[in-house]
């Protein structure tokens, strides 16, 4: 059986204020063509189909659109649902959808009912496992200390069972969205942590040929058998190392592993730019990112005048700007109490702007500072005379 893995659409989400909407329908474009050009025999979606639980109707119209066209296909398509969506309005209709041949998977309760497919070397059995919120499912899996690790081997315990009542050489995919030890995060994932643990090991997926994972951001091999699609598109300058891409899975008769990354459309590149104002604008160097989206973390001692302006100038992609200015660092055995002992409010104010703007004020901002104390002790005289 020849498959489609991918994960985090987060349909309806934008980049640092950019509008995403027409890269992700672009992806979705691709996705369709992959799916008819591979000749694939199904797609599988790990979760965070939307962005978050009540998503723009935008989105809503572009996962419409995306339905029909994989219905279209004849390519059956297993989704479930991920920690952004609303498990519940993702799965309205879902026995209706279903006889069209895209399988929502959103009910903890049904972890252990599988899409069942064949091909010609038999059954393959697709079980969908929604995100699990353990304080939300302990009571389903009767796990009595609820966090990832319980219900997730919890839910897999169901699936085993299942499995060992099908026919034999019946061969096992699971979908999961959930953080699995040895994955490497990104800034763009929400935290799922519960009682300071988020992730759970590969181990608890043992028993299954393939394990389709959604949550982290970045295409990932845990195992021969355990994966990250990541996202298509990048939500975060963390990801700017990324390759965006799917996963292409063929499954033999024996259930034998290969895969393919398939590189996703990205409407531009990322770049973290570091440096000083002056440095940035004159490397040549950099010219390969003037048409990428860029973050630049400037070093300068003092904030210079009109950065944004001036940067974009030269990176008109420029999305995020970071003050990171190179100082020597100060003493880390002085407390604050002790660097601030004897100083007056005037004074620790001044330190405060030079701290900020990496120079001192001048005369007249410290006349506007004198003066804002001034009324603020004249406010608490007459409040107390008031009292």
């Amino acid at each position: 059986m020849r498959f489609l893995h991918t994960s985090d659409w987060h349909l309806g989400r934008a980049f640092h204020r950019v509008n995403m909407l027409g890269a992700q329908a672009e992806f979705i474009a691709h996705l369709v063509a992959t799916a008819r050009e591979r000749e694939v025999d199904a797609v599988v979606v790990s979760g965070d189909v939307y962005d978050r639980a009540v998503p723009p109707l935008a989105a809503v119209e572009l996962f419409d659109d995306a339905l029909h066209r994989l219905a279209g296909l004849g390519v059956p398509t297993v989704m479930i649902s991920g920690n952004h969506d609303s498990a519940r309005r993702l799965g309205v209709g879902a026995g209706l959808i279903d006889r069209a041949g895209i399988h929502l998977r959103t009910d903890p309760a049904s972890a252990g009912t599988p899409v069942l497919l064949r091909d010609p070397h038999g059954d393959v059995a697709l079980y969908g496992l929604p995100y699990l919120e353990p304080a939300l499912v302990k009571d389903e899996f009767g796990v009595d200390r609820p966090g990832h690790e319980a219900v997730l081997a919890a839910a897999m315990d169901r699936v085993r069972a299942d499995l060992a009542t099908r026919a034999p050489g019946t061969r096992s995919i699971v979908l999961a969205h959930a953080f699995v030890t040895g994955g490497q995060p990104s800034d763009s994932e929400r935290d799922i942590t519960v009682g300071g643990v988020a992730a759970v090991p590969a181990g608890v997926f043992d028993g299954v040929d393939y394990v389709a994972l959604g949550h982290l951001h970045g295409a990932q091999t845990l195992t021969d058998r355990v994966r990250y699609s990541g996202s298509p598109l990048p939500y975060s300058f963390s990801e700017s190392t990324h390759r965006k891409s799917m996963w292409l899975v063929d499954l033999d008769a024996d259930g034998a592993v290969t895969a393919e990354r398939i590189d996703c459309p990205v409407p531009r590149a990322l770049a973290r730019l570091r440096g000083t104002l002056d440095d940035l604008l004159a490397d040549p160097e950099l010219a390969r990112h003037e048409d990428a989206w860029v973050e630049a973390t400037l070093t300068d001692t003092v904030r210079p005048a009109d950065p944004m302006a001036r940067l974009t100038a030269r990176f008109p992609h420029t999305l995020n700007l970071v003050f990171a200015p190179d100082r020597a660092p100060e003493d880390p055995e002085a407390s604050y109490a002790r660097r601030l002992a004897g100083r007056t409010d005037q004074q620790i104010a001044e330190d405060f702007v030079t701290h900020v703007r990496g120079a001192a004020p001048d005369t007249d901002e410290q006349g506007v500072l004198a003066a804002a104390f001034d009324a603020v002790r004249e406010d608490e005289t007459l409040r107390e005379v008031a009292r």
